[in-house]
């Protein structure tokens, strides 16, 4: 049991492993919203447009959360504007702003000396680097997100399955809509400082898919998902200390491996239970 109890042992490794379990809660509250809505590319796309914000907070010696919050919000209020032109589509409003947020970032970082090292740390994180400090901010982020999920759980359920409904109703779900945006900001904002821009995409999406195809119910999924970003967290460390690999982007891989892991397991379950309809249906024949 060595080998699973050591790493854990560090005070730096505690730390990551404290951050990934907030943070996989945090995604499962902001990605099932993510997968059921149909929102990834536009996650993606967001994820990639905190870049620019983190760069030029990082150049000006800026807090680097809050340079992302205000890149991820140019970026969703970018979409929301483009949204309005009938001549293009919304795929190729998200693809345009998404390169473009990129290259920004990339000729904003250009300028530190420390170019290869800032952009490295930007895009892929450094969960082994988290502080006391980041623990009690993901912490508050933590709360909030649970605050907004089971206030606005029900128009946002309305929204994802039925939006004209969700307006007859009177749930006005334009401000639902808002809310869930800022409720996937903050997510990934919060996750950036352990997986970075590039991987937090990884960890909205994968744990929240993978739970999906065992649930129905919302909260059932949300819980699933927290569960499979948990184990995610705890794996990935784990591989990084023995084999020495990146910390954040074995955490987003070892998510996106669950998954497959998951729909395997899933596809054998509903072959099995297909045989085993068609046996019933066959044996008063026989």
């Amino acid at each position: 049991m060595e080998w699973l109890l050591v790493p854990f042992g560090v005070s730096f490794v505690e730390r990551a492993l404290w951050a990934g379990l907030l943070v996989s809660v945090i995604c499962a509250l902001a990605g099932t919203w993510v997968v059921l809505r149909g929102m990834a590319f536009l996650t993606d796309a967001m994820s990639h447009g905190m870049l620019p914000g983190v760069a030029i907070a990082s150049v000006l010696g800026g807090d680097l959360l809050l340079g992302a919050a205000l890149s991820a919000g140019a970026m969703a209020a970018g979409v929301s504007a483009l949204d309005r032109s009938r001549r293009l589509s919304r795929d190729t409003g998200i693809g345009l702003l998404f390169v473009g947020m990129l290259a920004t970032g990339v000729i904003v970082v250009s300028h530190s000396k420390s170019f290869a090292v800032d952009l490295t740390g930007f895009l892929f994180g450094d969960v082994l680097a988290v502080t006391d400090g980041d623990l009690v901010r993901l912490g508050i982020a933590l709360v909030v997100a649970v605050v907004i999920s089971v206030a606005a759980y029900r128009p946002f359920l309305a929204l994802t399955f039925d939006p004209r409904k969700a307006h007859t109703l009177g749930m006005r779900p334009r401000l639902a809509g808002l809310l869930m945006t800022g409720l996937v900001t903050l997510a990934m904002v919060m996750c950036f400082q352990v997986v970075g821009t590039l991987l937090v995409f990884g960890l909205l999406i994968a744990p929240p898919a993978a739970a999906l195809l065992w649930a129905n119910r919302v909260p059932v999924v949300m819980a699933g998902a927290a569960a499979v970003g948990a184990a995610a967290t705890v794996l990935g460390l784990l591989a990084s200390w023995h084999w020495g690999t990146a910390a954040g982007a074995s955490i987003a891989a070892t998510s996106v491996a669950l998954f497959f892991l998951s729909a395997l397991v899933s596809a054998l379950r509903d072959r099995v239970l297909s045989t085993e309809e068609v046996e019933k249906e066959v044996e008063p024949v026989a």
